[in-house]
């Protein structure tokens, strides 16, 4: 009873000191103290149910058979929205702060909005190898499904929220991607509701040209129902090592050198500073020394970057056993490395002991709470950007996100990139392979100013022949949108299948300078 008394009046105290300091000045300059108090066990709440809700779900088999009435109930909704005249654009009805993006779209406001109730799995195909899903269903629930089966799905993006759904509709990456490709490449087939209403599947072999438009198109191409998505098989660990390089050219050298070993099942790297990075090598496999496992996925454990990080200032290599689903989610919990921003003694081990397990809380609720004031902080002070380049081009691309950006650390994921149709495919008429960099935080350039600074970053992968991830802020102009990516199928299936009326262009979709 006397802990109840202290913990209320602890409540009380924390809501006078917020009443006096005023609700967005807290939000502002203390918003751990909102993350810490009321974000992060209301995200358990949120997990609690999805746990439960996928668990019924398993234990009644009912996905696949309310999978078909719900597509015909999103059909329903099309053909009542041409029945109305087709007088304004259509879009999901999930909420734009449940997504993992940052941005908010403000097109949910005035579109129609068609409500997708799609998270479930629906069926795994052991002969086939193939995964079929809902879109809604996230990375971390499907690794959760699949690996107690034996299997796991190629290309595992980090966050457990990101969904099928929007990695196909954007994009995803993994460290295994210099095997597999991006997300995209590792499906074999989409169910999509078309604009007239209609259902349709498309494939390699089976309306191919919309198979291959569908990624990167945001969803204006139609509604995904379904996907099919191939399976391998799962090992216990992931054999990890650990090897620190110091100098630009040196770290470009070898990561390059690393990205192109097959042998590898992962390749990754994190600079620390214009000059030092660890570069990781994973391989998978069933055995490993039980001195050296690193259950690091565990609340307690230190946040995995900062765990890297100690091999680069003892100047040592290392290798440890990671357990696989483990290594899938390693950024998981720290949000790779944005919530030391939010939270700056997360990785206090006192913390990390008492409160780990409530980490971290979800991008959604921080995104619905975080006010119009935190929102334009992060505008200007703040950037979270992925710039796809060619290897090749590695060194200068680093080079520029030091002068334009200096954030620190940036994320190295290789990919390699087929010659497909589609928005995105290398220059030539080859398979190329490409890096995906990665800078989350606080830009410490002096003269870093966001619309300006990131309109160069833009420019310069432009120049280079790379991409740039749409989930982030674009400040392309729409004919330096449609230089940077290849828009003739995406537009030809568009005037084809009578989109202009149903959905809007993707760069009117994401880019600022189209929605401001």
């Amino acid at each position: 009873m006397s802990a109840l008394w202290s913990v209320g009046a602890g409540l009380l105290l924390l809501l006078l000191w917020v009443r006096h300091r005023g609700l967005e000045a807290v939000l502002v300059h203390h918003r751990w103290v909102f993350v810490c108090f009321f974000l992060m066990p209301l995200s358990i709440l949120f997990d609690i149910y999805y746990h439960l809700r996928a668990w019924a779900v398993w234990r009644l088999h009912s996905a696949p058979r309310q999978h078909a009435q719900r597509v015909r109930h999103i059909q329903e909704q099309v053909r009542e929205w041409k029945k109305e005249g087709s007088k304004r654009y259509m879009c999901t009805g999930r909420p734009g702060w449940l997504t993992v993006s940052l941005r908010v779209g403000k097109y949910k406001k005035t579109h129609k909005n068609i409500m997708i109730n799609l998270m479930d799995v629906l069926e795994v195909d052991s002969e086939r190898q193939v995964v079929r899903v809902e879109p809604l269903v996230s990375m971390g629930q499907l690794t959760a499904y699949l690996n107690p089966m034996g299997w796991t799905i190629p290309v595992v993006p980090e966050l457990d929220d990101l969904t099928v759904g929007g990695l196909i509709m954007g994009t995803g990456i993994e460290s295994s991607s210099h095997i597999y490709g991006l997300f995209q490449h590792t499906c074999v087939a989409y169910e999509l509701v078309l604009a007239d209403g209609s259902l349709v599947r498309c494939s390699p072999t089976e309306n191919s040209d919309l198979f291959y438009a569908v990624p990167w198109s945001c969803g204006t191409l139609g509604f995904l129902v379904a996907a099919e998505i191939k399976m391998i098989p799962a090992k216990k660990y992931v054999k990890i090592h650990y090897k620190p390089v110091r100098g630009l050219q040196k770290i470009c050298e070898k990561f390059t050198e690393e990205s192109k070993k097959k042998e590898n099942s992962f390749v990754e790297g994190l600079m620390y500073s214009l000059d030092e990075a660890v570069i990781m090598i994973g391989v998978l496999t069933d055995e490993a020394e039980q001195s050296k496992i690193n259950r690091i996925g565990n609340y307690y454990k230190p946040w995995f970057f900062k765990h890297v990080e100690k091999y680069l200032k003892a100047d040592r290599t290392g290798v440890e056993y990671i357990p696989s689903r483990h290594y899938y989610h390693r950024h998981t919990r720290s949000i790779f490395w944005e919530l030391q921003d939010i939270i700056p003694f997360g990785n206090n081990p006192v913390f990390r002991y008492l409160f780990g397990w409530m980490v971290p809380p979800k991008i959604s609720l921080l995104k619905l709470t975080q006010g119009e004031a935190i929102r334009k902080l992060y505008e200007q002070h703040h950037v979270v950007q992925d710039m796809l380049v060619p290897m090749k081009s590695l060194e200068k691309s680093i080079q520029t996100f030091h002068v334009d950006l200096n954030v620190y650390p940036i994320w190295l994921c290789p990919f390699v990139l087929p010659n497909n149709p589609g928005m995105v495919h290398p220059k030539g008429n080859e398979t190329e392979l490409y890096v995906d960099i990665g800078a989350y935080g606080e830009p410490k350039s002096k003269q870093f100013e966001a619309r300006a600074s990131m309109r160069q970053m833009e420019k310069f992968v432009r120049s280079v022949h790379g991409f740039q991830m749409l989930y982030a802020d674009c400040y392309m102009t729409r004919e330096e949108f449609w230089d940077m990516f290849d828009g003739s199928l995406y537009h030809k299936l568009r005037e084809q299948m009578n989109c202009k009326d149903a959905f809007p262009e993707v760069y009117d979709k994401i880019c600022k300078a189209a929605r401001h």
